[in-house]
């Protein structure tokens, strides 16, 4: 169930003064199971580069397949392909509108024609999942509080058993407590159920320490496509572009510039900790590719025009 985009551009007001290519010829394939995360500055195309996903947004040239399939062609059901790729909107509990929390989450099943009791089933499960727990049901999801409200909305695209989850910004506004457990039920999910996962994020923090591949779009092209480790370790060109490497990468630069055998291209705190320790013991411990970010990352390539990113 994979995602493939060849060579899409989208334009908004084509053939105006405001023309503007909020993508510009971008070709990518994300596999099932991967952990992906999107990152870019404001405006760099990262939404509507998601959008083209399921079929949200046509492209004004290039073209967009799942599962092998072209999702523009004419008899094509796109219907169908929403259900197979769930996109949770930034602040998605705006789009809570039932009564109660479990007949919210019973809302996408319900669309996909399963009977009563397959649809409370599915919602409970998917509630289960993302850790509401069972004496919110029968609570208005206006009663919650804002980390319970994203739960029960991310509950509901889960409840249609997607293959790929698509979250734009889905701890926005959150305290760091509620993004690292939203995240990490996230990521428990992506593993138990082998789903496609895609992250688009403004924390440098969460896309190193969740994803195993990330995509840096910039004026609405992919600037760098490679595992989160290989990314910021180009922190100076990201800099450049409008954005910053996560917290670490700059005190484990900062450590080798001034003497200590660290590697620094270490990202997370787990991989800061073992390469600091082994330094302070006189060794050099390089931290291993996929030893923060289990899974196997595409290569990623810088413009598209390099097989892997510049060492």
């Amino acid at each position: 169930m994979s995602i493939k985009l060849e060579h899409v551009t989208y334009t908004y007001s084509p053939g105006t003064a405001y023309e503007m290519h909020a993508l510009d010829d971008v070709s990518l394939e994300i596999p099932q199971g991967q952990f992906v995360g999107v990152i870019g500055h404001t405006g760099s195309g990262k939404s509507t580069l998601i959008q083209h996903f399921n079929a949200l947004m046509q492209p004004t040239k290039g073209t967009v397949y799942f599962n092998g399939e072209d999702v523009w062609a004419e008899k094509y059901d796109r219907r169908q392909l929403r259900f197979h790729v769930g996109l949770v909107f930034q602040y998605p509990e705006y789009q809570l509108f039932e009564t109660d929390v479990l007949t919210d989450v019973m809302f996408g099943p319900k669309n996909q024609g399963l009977s009563p009791a397959e649809q409370e089933q599915r919602a409970r499960e998917a509630l289960e999942q993302v850790g509401v727990p069972e004496h919110f049901y029968r609570k208005s999801p206006f009663d919650l509080s804002g980390g319970q409200k994203r739960r029960v909305a991310i509950a509901g695209v889960l409840a249609m058993n997607p293959d790929v989850l698509v979250l734009d910004e889905p701890t926005a506004g959150l305290d760091p407590a509620g993004r690292d457990e939203i995240l990490g039920q996230v990521r428990e999910l992506q593993k138990k159920r082998g789903i496609t996962v895609i992250l688009v994020s403004h924390s440098m923090e969460d896309v190193a320490t969740y994803v195993e591949r990330l995509i840096v779009m910039n004026h609405g092209r992919k600037e760098y496509d490679a595992t989160p480790r290989e990314v910021f370790s180009h922190y100076r060109e990201l800099e450049k572009i409008g954005l910053a490497a996560p917290q670490m990468t700059y005190i484990m630069h900062a450590l080798e510039e001034n003497g200590l055998a660290v590697d620094a291209q270490a990202t997370t705190m787990e991989e800061a900790e073992r390469t600091i320790l082994a330094a302070l013991e006189g060794k050099y411990v390089p931290v291993k590719q996929g030893d923060a970010h289990p899974g196997s990352a595409d290569k990623g390539s810088r413009t598209g025009e390099q097989t892997e990113v510049e060492k």
